[in-house]
């Protein structure tokens, strides 16, 4: 072959690969642009049951824990603190010794008084030996009187009238002798028992110089020291200082103002539960008393709730919300509050039905801080979305996922 053919030979081969190569490409890119599109991912939700559930509607207050009861421990009688044994912060038994005082002029008046006692003993003693003396005369008198009378009967001119009379004189006077030493006698045992009186007195203020505790608690302040002059608490004056503030901490009082509407629900022996936001705990109290009476410049009653305190771990003066229980429902049928949507004139919710949104109207009933009952609208076991529904339009495509936030809330 010629050189000239040969160039013509390569040149057409080479035209004809060119050709090959981009009709290949050509149909390569057919063949991608007509791949389809992958689908876009269904959003998920959070969703809960619907479920059976118990549901108590609850009224929560602030308040401040009192003691359950606090006194300021005065002396009944003046004196001079001897020794005092406790300080802020001590715990006392009921009858434990707190302090002591000295009364030296008491101590002599005990004295004396014991001394005036034994005297009215001894007042009694003679009284009643003059009383035998007065009886055994009194007895001669009247027998000799009776003899004499009794011979002027038998021989009427024996014995002188003059003399039957001096007899019965003597009876007489005797007989008034004996009523006189019974009078006296009776006199010393009144005199003896005003002596004891007395006496009891004494030994009673001085009982008082012992200071004790009338009930349990804790010594909340300390007003005096040793020497101190203590006025007695029964004193007219308004400076007398007492000894020590005891206060009863081992149950609390909280007080707390329920509003006009709850106060139907008010029960005696009510639970209430109590949390203190200082100490992260809850409490159980009672409703230990209520006035009975709302009052007209607030339009609330007053009312008491006792919370125990063995281990002291509330303090007088700290705040306490105490929740109370106004109503209750067994077993209804109770979904999240986050799964409302609240109008003007309706309630609904959104509820996921074989992988879609739905839009339903729900009736409510009992209402908890959590819950909140389903009179009608939805069935137990529909899940109903508890997450962000700003995005969410019925007919939508969705992956329910259940929130167990929410259904660890609803259990408890």
């Amino acid at each position: 072959m010629r050189t000239s053919d040969q160039r013509t030979y390569f040149h057409a081969t080479a035209a004809a690969l060119s050709l090959a190569s981009l009709l290949a490409a050509g149909g390569c890119s057919g063949s991608r642009a007509a791949e389809p599109a992958p689908a876009a991912a269904q959003p998920t939700v959070a969703v809960a049951r619907a479920e059976r559930a118990d549901l108590s509607e609850t009224l929560t207050l602030a308040a401040e824990f009192r003691p359950f009861q606090e006194i300021d421990v005065h002396a009944k009688v003046a004196g001079y603190l001897k020794a005092i044994f406790v300080d802020v912060g001590d715990r006392v038994k009921a009858g434990q010794l707190l302090a002591v005082l000295e009364i030296p002029e008491l101590q002599d008046e005990a004295r004396q008084d014991e001394a005036t006692v034994q005297h009215s003993a001894e007042e009694i003693n003679r009284a009643r030996a003059d009383l035998d003396r007065a009886e055994s005369a009194h007895e001669v008198a009247h027998l000799a009187s009776t003899r004499l009378a009794g011979v002027l009967k038998a021989r009427p001119n024996l014995v002188a009238q003059q003399e039957i009379d001096d007899a019965a004189a003597r009876d007489r006077m005797a007989e008034a002798q004996t009523a006189t030493a019974k009078a006296a006698l009776a006199s010393a045992e009144q005199q003896l028992a005003v002596s004891k009186a007395i006496a009891n007195k004494t030994k009673t203020l001085l009982e008082y110089t012992r200071i004790v505790a009338p009930f349990a608690g804790v010594v909340t302040h300390r007003y005096a020291d040793t020497g101190a002059m203590i006025q007695a608490g029964t004193s007219s004056q308004t400076q007398a200082m007492p000894v020590v503030k005891l206060s009863a901490n081992d149950r609390l009082r909280l007080t707390i103002a329920v509003p006009e509407s709850a106060v139907a629900h008010v029960r005696v022996g009510a639970p209430v539960d109590v949390r203190v936001d200082a100490v992260k705990r809850s409490f159980a109290g009672t409703v230990a008393r209520f006035a009975g009476k709302v009052n007209p410049d607030t339009r609330t009653m007053e009312t008491e709730v006792d919370v125990a305190n063995p281990d002291l771990a509330l303090v007088p003066g700290m705040y306490a919300y105490a929740s109370l229980a106004l109503a209750g429902a067994k077993a209804v049928l109770a979904i999240p509050v986050q799964a409302l949507d609240r109008g003007d004139d309706k309630t609904t919710v959104l509820v996921v039905e074989r992988g879609q949104i739905a839009r339903r109207d729900v009736t409510l009933g009992l209402e908890a801080p959590d819950r909140v009952e389903i009179a009608s609208g939805l069935h137990e076991g529909d899940l109903v979305v508890v997450g962000n529904r700003s995005q969410l339009r019925p007919g939508a495509a969705v992956t329910p996922k259940v929130d167990t936030t929410a259904a660890a809330q609803g259990n408890q």
